[in-house]
């Protein structure tokens, strides 16, 4: 109960889109700081992009500025993440998570994690 669920993972060749969302499970991500977060086989789990759900100020990792933009639906109470010029060291299972204190760009500041979706990007 109350993590949230993530969608919209899939197979798309280098150059290609895919948006993910992100919706929220039986709490409400108002006064969250909302993340993503991705991790490769063999890799930690790295910072991709976060949003404040009240001011709506955002954060990128320099590897995704520029292609990737992160938003929000308060009314959904969803967040999302459009992925665009995709790169095969993009694929990765992506996580979406919930934080009320700490660094952005930290995972151990992120306490509620969604089960992740897989993006495949072929080359």
């Amino acid at each position: 109960q109350g993590q949230p669920v993530e969608s919209g993972g899939g197979l798309v060749q280098t150059g290609g889109s895919l948006r993910l969302s992100c919706a929220a499970s039986g709490r409400t991500f108002r006064s969250a700081t909302m993340g993503w977060f991705r991790q490769a086989p063999g890799k930690l789990r790295e910072f991709v992009a976060a949003i404040s759900w009240i001011s709506g100020s955002t954060l990128y990792a320099d590897s995704v500025k520029g292609r990737f933009t992160i938003s929000r639906d308060n009314a959904e109470n969803t967040m999302y993440l459009q992925m665009k010029s995709l790169k095969p060291e993009d694929t990765a299972l992506y996580y979406c998570a919930s934080s009320y204190s700490g660094s952005w760009y930290s995972p151990s500041s992120y306490d509620y994690w969604g089960q992740g979706t897989q993006v495949t990007v072929s080359s």
